[in-house]
């Protein structure tokens, strides 16, 4: 049970890889401080049910800004006096090619995928420095997960905004790496393959981009949500003290071809 009595926070927590993640803390018995624009009702009714705490906090995240994460994470401490980790997975996507794609939808996608996750990560990590961590020893550490993509390293089909977020997810995750080390936080990141959520269902319903897809994948399928969560647990665990910066990839091996 590697969190027991740690505070996990996931943002995106009502659904798909965000639910599975909550889940799998919650099987290690953490508490775990979920975060959703929408009901998260069926989360905490999992989590509970898989041995974990669950606090939930209904939060719109789509503005991005610095007093919107700074506000959050005050409220989460009020509630829990304390994190332990951050697991920043709320994303969104819009398609449309690159010559029409609006400015509304290229500035939303940038705000949710890149700018809170940075001041959410900040101001948890402005936190332990001035209170969280304990200065008289070498223990105890704060983790940061960031979810990457594949297309924090390729460009995709009619998603720049998209591409364009999730490099800067990677470049975000080792910049904080290099600051933060040596100050016992952990900031690393997971890039899912092609995952059956809400955000990939138009191409799971499209006959033609769905087979060319799987037929790339080594492992023949598309992902499950569970197979993220599983990484998401290490990167937050002990087991993974001295990893830092790292873009861990989990996609049935879709790099490697």
């Amino acid at each position: 049970m590697r969190f027991q009595s740690k505070v996990i926070v996931v943002t995106g927590a009502s659904r798909g890889i965000g639910q599975a993640i909550c889940v799998a803390f919650g099987k290690e018995l953490a508490t775990v401080v979920g975060v959703a624009r929408s009901d998260l009702a069926d989360t905490r009714a999992k989590v509970t049910a898989a041995g974990g705490k669950f606090v939930g906090f209904n939060a719109d995240l789509s503005q991005g800004t610095q007093s919107e994460a700074r506000n959050l994470v005050a409220q989460i401490l009020a509630q829990t006096q304390k994190i332990d980790g951050l697991i920043n997975n709320a994303g969104i996507i819009r398609r449309a090619p690159a010559v029409d794609f609006s400015e509304a939808d290229w500035n939303e996608v940038l705000r949710v995928n890149l700018s809170s996750p940075f001041f959410l990560s900040q101001a948890v990590a402005k936190w332990w420095l001035d209170a969280g961590r304990d200065k008289s020893t070498t223990e105890g550490r704060l983790k940061i997960v960031n979810i990457a993509s594949l297309l924090s390293f390729q460009g995709g089909i009619t998603v720049p905004a998209y591409a364009a977020s999730k490099h800067g997810i990677a470049g975000v995750t080792k910049a904080l790496a290099n600051e933060w080390a040596k100050l016992r936080i952990n900031v690393n990141a997971i890039a899912p393959g092609y995952i059956a959520t809400e955000n990939t269902k138009a191409l799971r319903e499209d006959p033609v981009r769905n087979k060319a897809i799987q037929d790339r994948i080594p492992e023949g399928r598309w992902g499950a949500p569970e197979d993220i969560a599983g990484g998401c647990a290490f990167l937050a665990s002990s087991d993974a003290d001295y990893l830092n910066g790292c873009i861990l990839n989990i996609d049935g091996g879709w790099l490697a071809r």
